[in-house]
């Protein structure tokens, strides 16, 4: 870590929980973010912030006027550029040191699992079923955790899939492939700042991931209600019979 790292980070690393060597594993780690949009643009942003080294951006959408609202990496001048390209520039005049790789294909489950080969920490930050059930058998494969969260209308919530816990549910643990796929804020509305709320708790997890302090919310669902800002934490029990990570599998 050179001088202007140890300036940067400074008031991070004063926390006994992050330190040193707290900071060396943030730097060195590889995320990749799948959506930079109302979740994606907070937890890429204070990610890289906060000195994880190398990013990997996930989106095949443009930035839209609609979007602005709430997806605060973007902004009027980007309208029509992609999601990734516009985030990526507002990462870089944020932290200049993180190591971006922007990818605007859409991931099937052989681009998954090279990605994956090479990541410590997977965020879902997108808003559709089909999604999340790729991505969460992907990790679920290459044992890597994933950070998932969700936000519409005055709800969110935010969960640890992590399955290099034996005992620890995976998504498809919570849902079933039968969900209503209608979830996108298009169709339903969100509050902006709600967003922010989620976005900001998934950054936290994944940071508590890489450094390795506290306990993350794996075996939890964190669901929040900005209508009168009071959160619930729900257990989430392995199902033993889940066709993903049972143990049949």
């Amino acid at each position: 870590m050179n001088d202007q790292q140890l300036l940067r980070y400074s008031r991070q690393i004063m926390l006994p929980d992050i330190d040193l060597d707290g900071q060396e594993k943030l730097l060195a780690a590889r995320v990749l973010i799948i959506g930079l949009g109302g979740l994606g643009s907070p937890v890429a942003m204070y990610l890289a912030a906060a000195g994880v080294g190398n990013l990997l951006l996930a989106d095949f959408d443009t930035v839209d006027l609609s979007n602005l609202q709430r997806q605060i990496a973007h902004t009027t001048d980007r309208i029509g550029q992609t999601k990734v390209e516009s985030a990526a520039q507002t990462l870089r005049a944020l932290n200049p040191d993180v190591q971006i790789t922007c990818i605007t294909q859409s991931l099937d489950a052989d681009a998954l699992k090279t990605l994956l080969a090479q990541t410590d920490v997977v965020v879902d930050c997108c808003d559709n079923f089909a999604t999340r059930f790729a991505v969460n058998a992907a990790c679920v494969a290459a044992k890597v955790p994933l950070v998932s969260g969700a936000a519409i209308r005055l709800e969110g919530q935010v969960s640890v899939f992590d399955n290099r816990q034996l005992d620890c549910p995976c998504y498809r643990c919570l849902y079933d492939e039968e969900s209503e796929e209608n979830t996108s804020c298009a169709a339903n509305g969100v509050l902006s700042p709600l967003v922010g709320i989620i976005g900001s708790m998934q950054a936290l997890e994944t940071i508590k991931l890489i450094a390795g302090f506290g306990k993350t919310l794996a075996g939890k669902l964190l669901v929040f209600d900005a209508r009168y800002s009071q959160w619930r934490e729900l257990k989430l029990p392995k199902d033993k019979n889940c066709p993903v990570c049972g143990n049949a599998n």
